[in-house]
């Protein structure tokens, strides 16, 4: 195709529109963040209430969906103007604070903008006007989204691991990143790993160490990346969690066992091993063979 090919010829270009593009992506993201956790919790106290034969609270704040309400200040509950919207710059000419009533905004929703653009433009560099490129964009996103909603809640919502795993499934049909055969043997092997580290455990411990949220994202990320890549990622989850975890004790003075979300590491370490993964393997086999 025409565009396609002017894509591949002009490289500055078509990373212009992925900036625009994922910092567009960004500002979603930021509502997927927010409001699916509480879209989740609103189901299933509906569906408990139900199970439980109870009659529906009418106390309850109005079904939220990606899409209603539209975008507005949590304090002063005006909706916003679409150019206060306009992702990261409308953060820096408001100066952190709501148009109207002057409440601060949390850094968070430029930064995860910010993040989004940087990280989709190096996608965009790494592999080109190509297949490639939508399906690591499509990884790049689902696991900003599943880092900041499992950093806030302790939660990775199956609807967003689900769809990271059929897309990787997908993606292996055509070899993007693995053939299928290694995309399941990732998948079931991501899932079992944890299952049955987590199983142990309990079993010498009696207490719960992992969330099966985790499960089902390594299982994801092994169909995305295959099987090969699992080893990388649970090393590179492991060694920054316990990092992250001792330096936290330090900083704060608490060295007793605090629960803390696993996600953030293994969306860290996914990426990092769908951008680098077979450059550290093939540093880490040339150098144990000399």
């Amino acid at each position: 195709m025409d565009i396609i090919k002017f894509l591949a010829e002009n490289q500055n270009f078509f990373l212009m529109i992925i900036a625009a593009l994922s910092l567009l992506i960004g500002s979603f993201l930021n509502v997927v963040i927010y409001r699916l956790p509480r879209m989740i919790e609103q189901d299933w106290s509906l569906e408990c209430r139900e199970y439980l034969g109870l009659k529906p609270n009418t106390t309850e704040p109005k079904p939220l969906n990606l899409c209603l309400p539209t975008s507005h200040c949590p304090h002063c509950k005006k909706s916003l103007r679409p150019w206060h919207n306009i992702p990261v710059i409308s953060y820096l000419v408001l100066k952190g604070q709501c148009a109207y009533c002057n409440a601060k905004i949390s850094i968070r929703y430029p930064l995860v903008e910010a993040l989004c653009c940087i990280a989709s433009v190096y996608v965009a560099w790494r592999f080109g006007v190509s297949w490639q490129t939508v399906a690591a964009l499509f990884f790049t996103w689902s696991v900003i989204a599943l880092t900041f909603i499992d950093l806030d809640c302790q939660l990775l919502p199956d609807c967003l691991t689900f769809l990271l795993f059929a897309v990787g499934l997908l993606c292996s049909i055509f070899n993007l990143f693995c053939n299928s055969q290694d995309a399941i043997i990732g998948g079931i092997s991501g899932y079992l790993i944890f299952a049955i580290t987590q199983s142990l455990f309990k079993l010498v411990t009696g207490k719960v160490g992992m969330g099966q949220g985790d499960y089902k994202f390594l299982a994801a990320i092994g169909a995305f990346l295959g099987w090969q890549m699992l080893p990388l990622v649970i090393i590179l989850s492991s060694v920054s969690g316990i990092i992250f975890s001792l330096t936290h004790m330090v900083m704060q003075r608490k060295f007793k066992s605090v629960p803390m979300p696993f996600g953030p590491y293994l969306a860290v370490a996914g990426w990092v091993s769908l951008m680098w993964g077979n450059d550290i393997v093939r540093l880490y086999l040339n150098a144990i063979h000399y």
